[in-house]
């Protein structure tokens, strides 16, 4: 078990209470305060990934109550202690309490389904207690329920959310753990016996900022520089602008989507070496507060979609609707996850055309569909790879083996090839002559993407390629160099 260096401040109490109070149970609870995430949101999540079908099921429960809610989600999943963070500063406070001979109950809000399952799985806790289909145990029931057992003032209470408030005036002790500001306020204000246990960075809107930030991924902002191809392969500059809000809405969208998918791959992510550190599976964002800003970030997108044309709005839309369906359902289709992945790509530069008005061409539209096909088999490459490294066999809610890593490193370089027959193919048609003076030298391009595509594949067959292929080709120095001299060769091609 890590450790864990708490700050802890003191309301109107400078010194630490040294008598003994060894008779005075601590009561701590689950959703927040042991756990940095919210148990019922996360068996929610894992049931939706798991069974979307099931999701008009889900929202006649919701009609039922609160309380009804919780019981019907934990009939049907509950999640693992092994599967959520835990707080260390938490484990170490149980610890101490445990050492001084108190007694230390764990009692939330979530389904006493849940509740005993934590419990058992960490055996800390002399008693479990939860909800039940008639009983929401929160706030002033909580509170009451407190009080009967142990008397007024007659427990030390452990929690983090205005919830507690109604809880922490009737405790002998208040400890808040990760609270805002605004919290730890309200708790200062009543003249209660407060301890404050607050993260390294728990107080710093900077910090907070960035984790928002990083779940957005905008590092993979950079595949949607492909909408300005059509502008660029028509030699449009003017359509350089449109191009340009047709980014920025496509970034807004695909980092609505990877919210979403970040939120459902939860507990997948928590397996993987990189992907845990991700803000949803590091539980520093809670999953309720990536609903909203994934609305907010896909309802702007529209917004200026929309302002674009009525047609790019249209594109855009069906990219959120394919990625939203790989996200439920067709990541775990063999091989149409792939054939996904790589239209996913298409569709931007589809949008770049619909936002440019540039009609596309059959040779362009070819061309992307296979090149991005062998990019997305790639990315199965290189979790396949990662997954032998690790001596697994099988992929964790995706459809493969690591024994198909030959079949998917076979998929990817044919759709490569493929790619550059049809570029060669291109070079070679006589209508390229309206857009380059001098189309013969782009045989080079189709030399120099041959050799990347053979360096790709082998890069992700050893394993060292990032998750996104793309993202590795814009920061690999090789890769940045095939790129510059493809571009110098088509400027020149244009020129000359």
């Amino acid at each position: 078990m890590s450790t864990f260096a708490a700050r802890r401040e003191m309301a109107d109490t400078p010194d630490m209470d040294t008598s003994d109070h060894s008779d005075v149970p601590l009561i701590v609870d689950l959703d927040g305060t042991l756990t940095k995430s919210d148990t019922m949101h996360e068996a929610l999540l894992l049931f939706i990934a798991k069974h979307p079908v099931k999701l008009p099921q889900i929202a006649t429960w919701l009609l039922s109550g609160k309380a009804e809610f919780k019981d019907r989600l934990a009939s049907e999943m509950v999640v693992d202690a092994a599967s959520v963070p835990l707080r260390d500063e938490v484990l170490d406070l149980i610890g101490t309490a445990r050492a001084d001979g108190r007694k230390v109950l764990l009692v939330s809000a979530s389904n006493q389904r849940q509740v005993s399952r934590i419990a058992e799985q960490l055996n800390l806790f002399d008693e479990a207690v939860g909800s039940d289909a008639a009983r929401n145990l929160s706030g002033t029931q909580k509170a009451d329920w407190l009080v009967d057992r142990f008397g007024e003032k007659g427990f030390d209470y452990v929690g983090d959310s205005r919830a507690d408030l109604d809880v922490w005036p009737r405790a002998r002790k208040a400890i808040t753990v990760g609270s805002n500001a605004s919290i730890r306020q309200h708790v200062d204000d009543m003249g209660l016996d407060a301890t404050h246990l607050t993260g390294d960075d728990a107080d710093s809107a900077l910090a907070r900022a960035r984790h928002y930030v990083k779940a957005m991924r905008p590092h993979q902002w950079l595949k949607n520089l492909l909408v300005f191809v059509p502008a660029l392969a028509a030699h449009d500059m003017a359509m350089l602008l449109p191009s340009f809000f047709a980014f920025c809405a496509f970034c807004l969208a695909a980092s609505s989507i990877y919210l979403i998918n970040d939120m459902l791959d939860l507990h997948v992510d928590r397996q993987h070496p990189r992907k845990r550190n991700r803000p949803f599976a590091a539980g520093t964002i809670p999953v309720s507060h990536g609903v909203v800003h994934s609305g907010a970030l896909f309802l702007t997108a529209m917004v200026i979609a929309l302002i674009l044309s009525a047609s790019f709005a249209a594109v855009l839309l069906g990219y959120v609707a394919l990625t939203f369906a790989y996200s439920l359902v067709l990541k775990r289709k063999l091989m149409i996850d792939i054939w996904t992945l790589g239209a996913l790509y298409t569709i931007r530069i589809i949008a770049g055309g619909a936002a440019a008005g540039i009609p596309l061409s059959e040779w362009l539209l070819a061309f992307s569909m296979f090149v991005f096909l062998s990019l997305a088999a790639v990315k199965r490459i290189s979790e396949l790879t990662d997954l032998r490294a690790r001596n697994l066999t099988s992929t964790d809610g995706r459809g493969y083996r690591v024994s198909d890593l030959p079949v998917v490193l076979g998929a990817m370089l044919a759709s490569g090839y493929c790619s550059i027959v049809i570029l060669a193919l291109y070079v070679s048609n006589s209508n390229v002559v309206s857009l380059y003076s001098e189309p013969k030298l782009l045989w080079l391009v189709c030399m120099m993407l041959l050799y990347w595509i053979n360096r790709v594949a082998i890069i992700s067959y050893r394993g060292e390629m990032d998750d996104d292929p793309i993202v590795f080709a814009l920061r690999d120095r090789v890769s940045l160099i095939v790129f510059a001299c493809c571009g110098a060769v088509f400027v020149a091609s244009a020129l000359l």
